[in-house]
């Protein structure tokens, strides 16, 4: 098995590359990822038009979640529609970052292979599954089969230049279901098998040396009146000491995500910030896309196209009260782009343009 990258190769790989700017992708026609990526209701159409619309804003890099019970039931299936994705996004010049696990099961509901339901009226990714699920992760029967799908996912692809880095665990330990009464639930605390995952995931995902760098998100980050930057529980913790490359999550205002950088910056690594942007709170768009430009810290934003998964729609309220913001759903969460392309906010869209193509 291969140690984490020194500093020095984390410089070297960084030195060659181009400043990232990116989006967290699902096509609008999908509820989840589940549904992003079965066989009957993958839509390669959208998806490549979709592409299409980043690639003019000037992105050149997306973020992608993949689904182990897909992996489970049709493994070469599975492979062959990540290969034909990434295949049109390097077309247009975007590279992959693919995430392989994630707790984000905010509709409150464990996946289901096959047909996934409509979403709930009104309600912000209300069918969001985690990957491989609570449960499953919880009674750890096929924790084997988790680092084989892993070791195959990564063996697959772990010489090919499309991928950016891999993302072995998104949020691990988020508990929290977006209840249909705008109310903030949390599941059962199941952070100790997270953890366990996240560190025999990079354990597995090394033991096959993938030329790309690894990485997973410290995520838990602060929240309104809190005076220190800091990552401070175990797995945001864990999660920075076995990434090659530095990544976080900052739904938070402009202060406090150049703070987050401050203190990032000591591990001396190249940092990507992949998942920010949320209006309400004030996780803007105008505000913060030159910070991580001067910074050099590579960027995604949450969302691209308005779709099934409503996450224009807010959060729910105390969510967004603890980040310091007021609900207000005349005002896009997330996503910059409608269904039919037009820019949600046209000064956005300028200012976004803009910062991308100079």
């Amino acid at each position: 098995m291969t140690d984490r990258w020194t500093e020095a190769r984390t410089r070297e790989w960084f030195a060659h590359r181009p400043w990232y700017c990116g989006f967290n992708f699902l096509p609008s026609t999908a509820v989840n990822f589940l549904e992003m990526w079965h066989a009957d209701t993958f839509d390669p159409a959208t998806i490549e038009r979709e592409l299409g619309w980043a690639a003019d804003l000037g992105f050149n890099a997306f973020r992608i979640n993949l689904q182990y019970l897909i992996w489970k039931h049709d493994r070469d299936g599975l492979l062959d529609r990540l290969d034909r994705v990434m295949g049109m996004a390097a077309a247009r010049g975007i590279v992959t970052v693919p995430v392989l696990f994630d707790d984000c099961g905010f509709g409150g509901f464990e996946p289901e292979y096959g047909r996934q339901p409509d979403p709930l009226p009104g309600v912000h990714n209300s069918r969001a599954v985690a990957s491989p699920g609570r449960e499953l992760l919880f009674d750890g029967t096929e924790f084997h089969g988790f680092l084989h799908y892993v070791r195959d996912v990564i063996g697959e692809f772990r010489f090919d230049g499309r991928v950016l880095c891999w993302d072995i665990y998104n949020e691990p330990g988020n508990r929290m279901v977006f209840g249909p009464d705008g109310a903030t639930l949390h599941e059962p605390d199941f952070s100790r098998q997270s953890l366990a995952l996240l560190q025999d995931g990079f354990a597995a995902a090394r033991s096959i040396a993938p030329e790309q760098p690894l990485t997973a998100s410290a995520w838990s980050t602060p929240v309104a009146g809190a005076t220190n930057a800091a990552y401070e529980t175990e797995i945001d913790k864990a999660a920075l000491a076995l990434s090659d490359v530095t990544s976080f999550h900052a739904y938070l205002s402009t202060g406090k995500v150049a703070a987050i950088i401050d203190e990032l910056a000591r591990l001396n690594r190249p940092m990507l910030c992949t998942e920010w942007m949320a209006r309400p709170i004030g996780s803007l768009i105008e505000d913060q896309l030159s910070l991580f430009k001067d910074r050099q810290v590579s960027c995604f934003q949450w969302g691209l196209v308005q779709g099934r998964t409503q996450t224009w729609l807010p959060w729910p309220a105390e969510l967004v009260a603890a980040h310091g913001g007021r609900t207000d759903r005349s005002v896009w969460f997330h996503d910059l782009l409608t269904a039919e392309g037009a820019p949600y906010d046209q000064a956005e869209f300028t200012a976004l343009r803009s910062c991308l193509r100079r």
